[in-house]
């Protein structure tokens, strides 16, 4: 089995690369999934997060406010770290049922897609570490014109994210998310066939990617 981490920063084109690695054959766990179903109604990880915050992170029917929840967390770094410590515990545990569900099932590549994997300390634990990188100008525009959020907002959010050089320096393959969705996709396509293909040696890079 391969095992391998998808992270970049907010806006730069994960998602795209996370849909074309599940649609090629490999199973995806998405921690921001996992994330949220730690936090479900009735949840102890909702119970803890409303234990730290207070009531007001929660809607009129008991679900977790998120957007509340994020005018606390984002502006204030201290906020964030609890609710870090809260949620992170219980998403590392459900990613690990899922990886071993999918490995059951017979699945070669597991993907973890995580926004914070190097935040998070993650980097070290998975035999390929893809990193989709773009501009911050982009990333912004990106949130704004297709999220809805201000622009003082979504740089907020690039700000609460790990710089970019500390996730290229952790990367094994790095795409190239500035462009077009089908030139995204054509660079998840060319590294699925260097994961395919036989392994007598370390692979090198390949086009649109750095290694």
């Amino acid at each position: 089995m391969l095992r391998v981490g998808l992270t970049g920063g907010i806006g730069a084109g994960k998602s795209v690369v996370a849909g074309r690695l599940g649609a090629l054959g490999a199973a995806v766990v998405d921690h921001d999934v996992q994330a949220r179903a730690v936090v479900a109604a009735g949840s102890d990880g909702l119970g803890a997060v409303v234990a730290a915050f207070g009531g007001g992170v929660l809607t009129e029917d008991g679900d977790l406010d998120r957007t509340a929840l994020g005018e606390v967390v984002f502006a204030d770094p201290a906020a964030r770290a609890t609710l870090n410590g809260i949620v992170h515990p219980r998403v590392f545990d459900a990613a690990r049922r899922a990886e071993a569900d999918a490995v059951a099932h017979g699945h070669r590549v597991v993907v973890h897609d995580i926004p914070l994997l190097v935040e998070t300390g993650q980097a070290g634990h998975f035999d390929e570490l893809v990193v989709v990188d773009a501009p911050p100008e982009l990333r912004v525009q990106r949130l704004v014109e297709g999220r809805g959020m201000r622009t003082g907002q979504a740089w907020a959010r690039l700000a609460a994210q790990a710089d970019d050089e500390d996730r290229l320096a952790a990367a094994t393959v790095v795409l190239d998310g500035s462009g077009s969705v089908a030139g995204l996709e054509a660079q998840v396509d060319a590294l699925w066939a260097r994961w395919a293909a036989p392994r007598d040696d370390a692979p090198g890079p390949v086009e649109g990617t750095t290694a």
